[in-house]
Parts: C-alpha cells; sequence; structure tokens
C-alpha cells in the first residue's frame, strides 16, 4: 500500500512538472518576437523598435515581450490573458482588417496604440519598470514629472507614449479612464 502511494505521488509530481513545463514553455514561445511578427502587421512595429533608442541602448535589445506581455510568475495571469484575449483580438484583426500596407495600418495605428497604452497604465507600467526599476531624471523638469508618480498615481505611459513606435497623437489616459473612450491631449 505504501508502495502504491508512492506510485501514485510520484505521477502526479511528474504530471504537475510536465503541465508546467508545457505551459510556461508555451507561453515563452508564443511571446517570442518571431512569433509576434509572424502576423504581418506586426512586422512595422518590429522595424520601428530596432530603428527607436530603445534598441542597442547599452546593450539592450528588447524584444516584444519585455514591454508588452509582463514577466515573472506574479504576472502569469497577465501574460495569460494578453495572449488569449489580446492574441485572439489580433488574430481576428488579421484576418478581418487589410494590413497589407504600411499605409493601411497607420490609419488604425492610433486606437492599436490607445489599447496598449490603457493597458499599460491599468498595469502601473509594470513592464516598463521590469527594466527601469529606479528612474532618475537628471532634468529639473523630469524630477518634477517623476514626483507625479508618488503624488497623482501617475506612471510611466502617462507621460512616455511615443518613445518606440512611430509618433501617433497622446492621449490623456485618466481622460479617456475616465469618459469610456480615447481622449487626445491638449498640447500644454
Amino acid at each position: 500500500m505504501l508502495r502504491a502511494h508512492g506510485v501514485a505521488i510520484a505521477l502526479a509530481v511528474g504530471a504537475t512538472v510536465g503541465l508546467e513545463a508545457i505551459v510556461f514553455g508555451g507561453e515563452s514561445a508564443i511571446s517570442s518576437t518571431a512569433f509576434c511578427t509572424s502576423c504581418h502587421s506586426m512586422s512595422y512595429p518590429a522595424k520601428e523598435l530596432r530603428k527607436s533608442n530603445h534598441y542597442g541602448v547599452m546593450g539592450a535589445d528588447p524584444d516584444c515581450r519585455q514591454c508588452h506581455i509582463p514577466r515573472g510568475l506574479a504576472n502569469f495571469p497577465r501574460a495569460v490573458w494578453i495572449h488569449v484575449v489580446d492574441g485572439a483580438r489580433g488574430l481576428v484583426r488579421e484576418f478581418t482588417v487589410d494590413y497589407s500596407t504600411r499605409k493601411k495600418f497607420n490609419k488604425r495605428r492610433l486606437k492599436l496604440a490607445q489599447h496598449v497604452r490603457m493597458t499599460l497604465k491599468g498595469w502601473d507600467s509594470v513592464t516598463c519598470r521590469a527594466c527601469h526599476r529606479h528612474p532618475r531624471p537628471s532634468a529639473k523638469s523630469a524630477k518634477r514629472a517623476h514626483k507625479k508618480m508618488e503624488t497623482e498615481g501617475a506612471t510611466c505611459i502617462d507621460c512616455h507614449q511615443n518613445l518606440v513606435h512611430k509618433a501617433v497623437e497622446e492621449t490623456d489616459l485618466d481622460a479617456s479612464l475616465a469618459q469610456g473612450r480615447m481622449v487626445i491631449r491638449e498640447e500644454e
């Protein structure tokens, strides 16, 4: 009887380890830049990334996952959500919206950017903070702006909206959240 329990426990542990390897390995595979850019429309932002100031700085070559998919066990539910919900939405759009040219992609760019911005806002820019743990800007205006993060609940994406991909109009994320629609940021 003791031997039967040992075999059952060993099988359960083996199945659990195997299932974890499949889930985490699968999540890692579908988070790769190669997988993301297998959809034609994502090849445009990938090229922009490689030309941006975020790429190649101090030897860092970020990929799609580092900015768009939260890492770590605590963020695993968010990563799954992004793959299941946003991935399914993106896949449907890939087949129903014509992204065959950059011009056609650019017609939807602001809407796509706003979706990502609102997602990052909801995550308190957790993917930004994975690399930029303790930002210490040197300019006085930047120091004041970063103080807002502590005093007014701002997060990275509130101010840093067009760092990597082709610039589009900036949006007021708090107003967008409050009104349930995209609100373009007014010039200051």
